[in-house]
C-alpha cells in the first residue's frame, strides 16, 4: 500500500468510531472539535497533494515529453486514490449535516470527486486521453505558405503574425485548415473517450452529465439561465459591431470574399478562432486619421524587456497595499520561450500551494498584447497570494468566473490612457472624442467579439455531454453554434471527417471555459466597484469615465479588493460579491455603460452607411445538420 493513503485509512477508521451526533451540548462539542481536527489534518494532506500534483503538471508544460506527461498521470493517480478514500471518510462521518456552516461547506467541496471517481483503469484512459490532446495541441506544426516544405511553423508567434498581418485571403486561409486539420481532427478518437468517460464520472458523482458538473460550479440553480440573460443582453452590441465589422472588410476585401449579409468568413478577423478581433483592426478603424496609442513602438524605444513588464504589474499591485511577487516567481517562473524544448506556450498562472510559491509559465514578448496578459496572469497570483491563509479547499475562487475576471479588471486601468501615461508610455492621458470613439473600438474587438465566442465554447460541449447532439453531427454542430451565435464561418466547407473543436486549447485540455464568459461580465462589475472606491469615477461625468478610470495608488481600493480575494471559496460567491459590490448577480450593466458612447456611434453610423445588421445560416456545413440551438 502506498506510504501516503496510511493516514487517511486511520481517518475512515476514527470517523467510523466517533459519533457525529446531535446528543447533549457536551457531544455536540466533543464533535465540532474532533470535525476541526479532522479537517484541519486533511487540508494539510491535501496541500501537499495539490503540491505535487502542479509541480508534475509544471515539469510537464515546461517540458512536453512523453516522460513527463506519464510522470504528471502517475502523480495524478496517486492523488485520485487518496481523494477517494478521503471522500469516503468525509461521508462517513456525516460532516456535511454539522451545525457549523464552515464544516459543511468543506465537506460538500470534499465529497466532489470529479473524474477522480473513476475505477483506476478509467481514470487512466481519461488522464492519457486528455493528455495526448493537450501535447498534440503544444507541439502541432504547420507548412509554411510560400514555402510548403517549410513544416515547422507554431501557433505562436508564426501563426498568429501571418493573421495578424498577411492581407491575402487564400494565405490564411491556407494557415487556417492547416492549423484546423493538423491541432482538431487528428484527436476526434481521444475527444469521444474523453466524453464517454467524463459521462460516467458525472454519473457515478450523481449529476445528469458532465456540463451539469461544470454548472455546479457556480452554486446557483438558475445560472445557465443567467448565462443566456447576459448574451441576449450584449446582442444589440455585438450585432452593431459585426456589421460595421463586415460591412469594412467586404470593402476591403470584396464581395466574392465577403459576403453583404451573411457570417463572416473568421480567417480575416485575426485570430485563429475569431474570439478577438483586434489584430485586424487597421482594415475598420472608425476615425484613421486619428492614431491608436501605440504603445509597443514606445516599448521598443525605451527598450522595455519581458522582466520589465513583469516589474510594472508588480508595482501595480503593490501601489494598492498588495503583496510584492516573492523571490521564488522570479527564479522559477517560466517567462519567454526556451529554445531547448518544447513547451505550452498558453499563458497560466500556478500555485504551488507551499511557501508561497506562485509562478507564471507563457511565452512573453514586448508588445500591447503581452502588457496586457501580463497584468491579467499577475492577477491570478495575487489572488493565489491573498488567500493562502485559507485551507487548501478553499484555496480557489467561490466563482470560476472571479478568477478570471481579477487580472483583467486591474488590465482595465493598465491600459486607460491615464495611467499609460503616468508611466510614460503615452504623453496625453485624456483622449479627444474620436480617440475614444477609436479605443473604445478596439477594446470591444476583443471584449465584445469574445462574448458569442466563449458563450458557444460550452453551449457546444453541453450539447455533447448531455447527449443532445449526435456524435454524427459533432463537428457540423460546432459550427452550426459559431454560425447562430457569432455570425462566423470557417473558410472553407467542415464535414464530419474533420474535427475541429480541439483546435482549441481550453477544448483540447478539459478546461471548462464558462468561467471566461462570465469574467468578461464580472471585471466590468468589479472595475466599476474599484473606480468607486478610487474616486476615479463619476456617473454622469464626463471627466471621470469608466473607460478612463486609473485605480493605481489608491489604498482604499486595494483594501476592498483584498477583502474580495481573501476570502477565496470559504463562502457563497453571491455574498463575497455583495459586499465588494452591492450586487448579487452576474449583471452587464456596467459593461453595457462602459461601451455605450460606442454603441450610440455604431448605431448612427451604420444607420449612415446603411448597413445590415444579423446574418442568416452558414452554408459552410452540410443542410442536414442539426437545427438551431435555443438559448
Amino acid at each position: 500500500m502506498d506510504r501516503r493513503l496510511v493516514p487517511l485509512m486511520l481517518a475512515v477508521a476514527i470517523v467510523l468510531w466517533l459519533p457525529f451526533g446531535r446528543g447533549d451540548s457536551s457531544s455536540c462539542s466533543a464533535s465540532a472539535l474532533q470535525a476541526s481536527r479532522f479537517f484541519e489534518q486533511e487540508n494539510s494532506q491535501l496541500r501537499e497533494r495539490y503540491h505535487a500534483e502542479y509541480s508534475a503538471s509544471y515539469t510537464y508544460n515546461t517540458n512536453v515529453t512523453e516522460e513527463n506527461r506519464l510522470a504528471m498521470i502517475a502523480v495524478y493517480a496517486a492523488s485520485a486514490k487518496a481523494n477517494k478514500i478521503l471522500a469516503q471518510a468525509v461521508k462517513a462521518g456525516d460532516y456535511i449535516h454539522s451545525d457549523e456552516a464552515n464544516i459543511r461547506r468543506q465537506a460538500r467541496l470534499l465529497q466532489d470527486l470529479g473524474s477522480d471517481v473513476l475505477e483506476d483503469s478509467d481514470y487512466l484512459e481519461l488522464k492519457n486521453a486528455i493528455s495526448s490532446m493537450q501535447s498534440n495541441y503544444a507541439t502541432t506544426s504547420v507548412c509554411s505558405y510560400t514555402n510548403r516544405t517549410d513544416c515547422s511553423l507554431t501557433l505562436e508567434p508564426h501563426i498568429q503574425e501571418r493573421l495578424s498581418n498577411s492581407r491575402d485571403p487564400v494565405e490564411l486561409a491556407w494557415y487556417w485548415r492547416e492549423w484546423y486539420d493538423k491541432a482538431g481532427t487528428p484527436m476526434r478518437q481521444n475527444f469521444n473517450k474523453y466524453v464517454r468517460l467524463t459521462r460516467k464520472a458525472a454519473h457515478l458523482n450523481g449529476y445528469r452529465s458532465y456540463g451539469d458538473y461544470w454548472v455546479h460550479f457556480y452554486e446557483d440553480a438558475d445560472f445557465e439561465r443567467q448565462l443566456d440573460a447576459t448574451y441576449k443582453a450584449v446582442l444589440p452590441l455585438y450585432r452593431q459591431i459585426h456589421g460595421y465589422v463586415r460591412y469594412r472588410l467586404r470593402e476591403h476585401y470584396g464581395p466574392d470574399v465577403v459576403p453583404a449579409e451573411g457570417n463572416i468568413p473568421m480567417h480575416l478577423l485575426g485570430n485563429m478562432w475569431a474570439q478577438s478581433w483586434e489584430g485586424v483592426i487597421d482594415l475598420f478603424t472608425p476615425f484613421p486619421e486619428k492614431p491608436f496609442v501605440n504603445v509597443k513602438s514606445e516599448m521598443e524605444r525605451q527598450q522595455y524587456s519581458v522582466r520589465k513588464l513583469f516589474e510594472l504589474g508588480d508595482q501595480f499591485f503593490q501601489s494598492l497595499g498588495m503583496r510584492a511577487l516573492p523571490p521564488s516567481f522570479w527564479n522559477l517562473s517560466v517567462l519567454t520561450r526556451p529554445d531547448d524544448r518544447e513547451v505550452v506556450c498558453h499563458a497560466s498562472a500556478w500555485d504551488f500551494y507551499q511557501d508561497s510559491d506562485v509562478r507564471i509559465k507563457m511565452c512573453t514578448e514586448v508588445d500591447t498584447h503581452y502588457l496586457y496578459v501580463v497584468h491579467h496572469e499577475l492577477g491570478h497570483i495575487q489572488y493565489y497570494l491573498q488567500y493562502e491563509q485559507q485551507p487548501a479547499v478553499y484555496r480557489g475562487a467561490p466563482n470560476p468566473g472571479f478568477h478570471e475576471a481579477v487580472g483583467d479588471v486591474i488590465a482595465l486601468s493598465v491600459m486607460s490612457a491615464k495611467h499609460l501615461k503616468s508611466i510614460g508610455l503615452v504623453s496625453n492621458g485624456r483622449l479627444d472624442e474620436k480617440s475614444r470613439i477609436n479605443e473604445l473600438f478596439k477594446q470591444a474587438l476583443t471584449k465584445i467579439t469574445f462574448l458569442p465566442f466563449g458563450y458557444t465554447m460550452d453551449k457546444y460541449r453541453y450539447a455533447v455531454f448531455r447527449n443532445e447532439l449526435d456524435e454524427s453531427q459533432w463537428n457540423c454542430g460546432f459550427w452550426q453554434m459559431r454560425s447562430e451565435f457569432g455570425g462566423v464561418e470557417p473558410p472553407f466547407a467542415r464535414n464530419e471527417s474533420n474535427f475541429d473543436p480541439p483546435a482549441k486549447y481550453h477544448v483540447a485540455a478539459d478546461v471548462e471555459y464558462l468561467r471566461y464568459y462570465a469574467a468578461h461580465i464580472f471585471q466590468f462589475q468589479f472595475h466599476k466597484a474599484l473606480c468607486l472606491q478610487a474616486d476615479q469615477y463619476v456617473p454622469g461625468d464626463s471627466r471621470q469615465t469608466l473607460d478612463n478610470c486609473d485605480i493605481f495608488g489608491s489604498k482604499k481600493a486595494g483594501q476592498a479588493f483584498k477583502n474580495f480575494l481573501s476570502a477565496g471559496n470559504s463562502r457563497d460567491w453571491k455574498e463575497v460579491l455583495e459586499e465588494f459590490t452591492g450586487e448579487t448577480e452576474m449583471d452587464p450593466a456596467a459593461l453595457l455603460e462602459y461601451f455605450d458612447p460606442l454603441y450610440q456611434w455604431l448605431k448612427q453610423e451604420n444607420s449612415r452607411l446603411g448597413v445590415p445588421l444579423g446574418w442568416g445560416d452558414t452554408n459552410k456545413i452540410s443542410s442536414n445538420c442539426c437545427g438551431p440551438f435555443s438559448t
